[in-house]
């Protein structure tokens, strides 16, 4: 699907870049190299569109005429924010809190071009079965989950035989809420 002005897509996650293409985009890729941290105090539903114009703003100098796509996705288990794990241990206690749970799965969208700013989220309530600790090692040690918020992919091994139930867009899961990304660009 083309539009009147190029896009680039703010990421370097092969599921966006996937999505974006079956999605029928057409875009370039540049990987911003930001900080992702956030204000200790900020609500946890501002989360992902605050780092996504992060992202966005980072990679600002580089247009002309094009459309930034930027995103970011992150687990929120009560009011927590599981984020990507550090390491194998934080990968293991993040799939074991997420076990038996439902969880939401916030994917927040900034689209920045010279003149507009248009930053919007869209939320997923994805349900866990119990997933033993063999099932949750296994998924680690062939998976290696450590870029994905939560430590898991909703396309992935754990996703086909661990989650009972989603209420949602399963791409917000994935990371971008493709019907909102299509909707807004029509109108941006």
């Amino acid at each position: 699907m083309n539009f009147s002005r190029p896009l680039i897509l703010a990421s370097s996650s092969p599921r966006r870049q996937y999505l974006m293409k079956e999605a029928g985009f057409e875009f370039s890729v540049q990987s911003p190299n930001v900080d992702e941290s956030f204000p200790a105090d900020m609500p946890v539903k501002r989360i992902p569109t605050y780092l996504a114009e992060k992202k966005a703003r980072a990679l600002q100098h580089h247009i002309t005429d094009q459309i930034i796509v930027a995103s970011d996705t992150v687990v929120v288990l009560g009011n927590k924010v599981l984020n990507k794990p550090t390491d194998r241990a934080d990968a293991i206690r993040m799939l074991e809190v997420l076990s038996g749970h439902m969880h939401v799965v916030i994917t927040g969208v900034c689209l920045l071009s010279k003149e507009k700013i248009d930053c919007f989220d869209d939320q997923t309530e994805v349900t866990f079965k119990k997933l033993n600790r063999a099932e949750i090692e296994y998924y680690i040690d062939t998976h290696q989950p450590y870029d994905k918020a939560g430590a898991y992919g909703a396309q992935d091994w754990l996703g086909m035989v661990g989650i009972e139930k989603i209420n949602g867009s399963y791409f917000t899961v994935m990371g971008l809420p493709m019907h909102k990304v299509y909707e807004r660009l029509q109108k941006f």
